[in-house]
């Protein structure tokens, strides 16, 4: 019995983890996904029971394939396709935590005259 697979790029995109099946091609050549621990090409196959490191924007992934898919369907259907390790869900709640305390709150108002001659001669001194 042969071991059936799927190109990466389609099964990514399939598993919404990424918008568009280019989109999917670019991050796995730009090296945000690894196979197994390695880094692959677009036309590689994932088979059931591979591990993968998916680097989306600041967060990560890691999940195992648990199901194959060429064609895009519901995210129901997607999530299926995958699971999440525990570990990946908990650092990524951590980052999230980490991100919403570091968020700078945005001024009630324009900077006045006085205000703007503060910062045009901070910034003429540090450049």
């Amino acid at each position: 019995m042969e071991r059936q697979s799927v190109r990466i790029d389609k099964w990514l995109w399939a598993a919404r983890f990424f918008k568009t099946r280019r989109l999917a091609t670019d991050m796995v050549s730009g090296g945000h996904v690894q196979l197994n621990g390695e880094r692959i090409k677009a036309s590689k196959a994932v088979a059931t029971g591979d591990e993968l490191r998916i680097q989306r924007g600041q967060e990560q992934f890691i999940v195992t394939v648990t199901g194959l898919a060429e064609k895009r369907g519901s995210a129901a259907v997607a999530q299926t396709l995958y699971q999440e390790t525990e570990q990946s869900k908990a650092d990524r709640e951590a980052q999230q935590q980490m991100r919403k305390l570091n968020v700078t709150p945005a001024p009630d108002k324009r900077p006045d005259k006085k205000a703007r001659r503060h910062i045009i001669r901070f910034i003429k001194r540090e450049g």
